[in-house]
């Protein structure tokens, strides 16, 4: 398919700005109005020569490619079906997956862990439910919209987490391997591929990461957090994952410590700290 052929790509790359496409701006100087090459492969999860290619009319563009390219430029019903025409392609869209809402058991769970911090995650890491002591061990969620409540997201854009975690790099490499998991599972979810084209943009550390193709499962750990209000806390944390219909893509994650260690009575402390300051848990129609 020449992409060249139909403009569109061209044309609606000259409309776009970053802020449009929810991107940063930046000081670098703009030879043409809209977005560069390499802003639309990085949303696009594709590589700046591919697009390109693409782009040139150099390369032929799968069905799969073209509905990405199309998210990612914005482009309405008409001008989508008349790109998907010109490459002699079936016009197919990828099903968006309804929003998850945290299942009954793991909310029940949540709701009587009182003293120990602990969060559901859907796909892509998405937080869908949280208790206040979670709150207070890492952020406030009930202060982040919806659609940005994702922890890969949280780790990499609010800049407390990078205070937060004695070893910020390793816990953003893990998250970072535990998305690429999601994405060999789900590799055509538009949320990831714009979450992914997202994070590439805005963190250099996040693309030079995702480029390495490590993976990795949510299991088991060790964390050392630098707390404002408890001090340094050494947390095992450990996956619980609910395999059950009709969503088994949950999973919960629960942060503990040894009885009798300074960490277990600093959690002590912090849930009591959370009641006092009344961080809001999440609730189940959140």
């Amino acid at each position: 398919m020449l992409l060249s052929r139909a403009g569109v790509t061209v044309n609606q790359r000259s409309k776009l700005s970053p802020r449009t496409v929810g991107l940063p701006e930046t000081d670098r100087p703009r030879r043409v109005e809209g977005l560069r090459r390499e802003e639309v492969a990085q949303l696009a999860s594709i590589s700046t020569d591919y697009y390109t290619r693409l782009e040139q009319g150099r390369m032929q563009a799968s069905a799969p490619v073209l509905d990405i390219l199309a998210r990612v430029l914005h482009l309405d019903d008409d001008e989508r079906g008349y790109l998907f025409q010109l490459a002699g392609k079936t016009s197919t869209r990828t099903r968006r997956r309804s929003r998850q809402k945290v299942q009954p058991q793991l909310q029940r769970i949540l709701d009587n862990l009182t003293a120990t911090p602990a969060v559901v995650q859907g796909r892509r890491g998405d937080i869908l439910a949280w208790n206040a002591p979670a709150a207070a061990l890492v952020t406030d969620f009930s202060r982040i919209p919806e659609k940005h409540r994702n922890y890969p997201r949280i780790i990499f854009t609010e800049s407390a987490m990078r205070t937060l975690y004695a070893d910020w790099e390793a816990s953003a490499q893990i998250a970072v391997a535990q998305l690429r998991m999601e994405a060999a599972k789900y590799p055509e979810d538009p949320r990831l591929i714009e979450l992914v084209g997202e994070l590439s943009m805005c963190d250099k550390q996040f693309a030079r990461w995702w480029g390495e193709h490590h993976v990795a499962a949510r299991t088991v750990g060790t964390k050392t957090l630098n707390h404002a209000v408890v001090g340094e806390l050494v947390l095992d944390w450990d996956t619980l994952t609910a395999n059950t219909d009709p969503d088994p893509d949950q999973n919960m994650t629960v942060w503990t410590a040894a009885p009798g260690s300074p960490t277990h009575e600093r959690l002590r402390i912090l849930a009591s700290w959370a009641a006092d300051q009344n961080l809001p848990a999440s609730s189940p129609l959140s």
